[in-house]
């Protein structure tokens, strides 16, 4: 007689950090392209640690679990914050600085990634939907404001990506609460 053996995933649920990592730094960087602030070392810390590695571990825990679009997604955009803090502080060891060409180039593929995932997200839940397709709008908008020089597309974009990063906050606080209390209090 075969026996059979199932395993049981006790591990922690990696989502709500990465969403979390992804929002707050989504959120203090499009403050600051909504015009409230200059980029500053918060800002960049912040895509350092929080959007950046946090996120990179996230995703290698969901990996771990088996989640492919968990994982591609929180180590993508860990590396997206951790490029663009590259990109920032480049300059200052002698790189040069990119033109605003060549960041809306940066930001366009980066959109196209996004409306790959966000297009994967209608078959799940309808913040995710939501949260990429916020997300794709956000990294457009940033790229036709690089690319024309429009400060007032850049500062729509900002406000739009606050939106994107509460959805984001949201998700991972929904995901958090939810589980905690073993039912649906925050809807998805």
């Amino acid at each position: 007689m075969i026996q059979e053996t199932k395993l049981q995933d006790l591990t922690a649920n990696p989502g709500p950090l990465g969403l979390f990592g992804f929002a707050l730094t989504t959120i203090l960087l499009n403050i600051h392209n909504a015009g409230f602030y200059g980029v500053t070392v918060m800002i960049m810390g912040m895509g350092i640690f929080f959007g950046g590695f946090a996120q990179l571990l996230a995703g290698i825990m969901e990996w771990k679990k088996g989640n492919q679009f968990g994982s591609i997604a929180f180590i993508s955009y860990g590396s997206f914050w951790l490029s663009l803090v590259f990109i920032w502080v480049g300059p200052s060891i002698g790189l040069p600085k990119v033109t605003p060409i060549e960041m809306g180039f940066y930001l366009l593929i980066w959109g196209l990634f996004s409306f790959i995932f966000f297009l994967q997200t209608f078959n799940g839940k309808k913040i995710g939907v939501l949260l990429f397709g916020l997300l794709t709008v956000l990294f457009l908008l940033l790229a036709i404001g690089n690319f024309t020089e429009n400060q007032t597309i850049l500062k729509i974009a900002g406000f739009e990506g606050i939106l994107c990063g509460l959805v984001a906050l949201y998700e991972g606080a929904a995901c958090m609460i939810n589980e905690k209390y073993k039912k649906n209090i925050l809807p998805m």
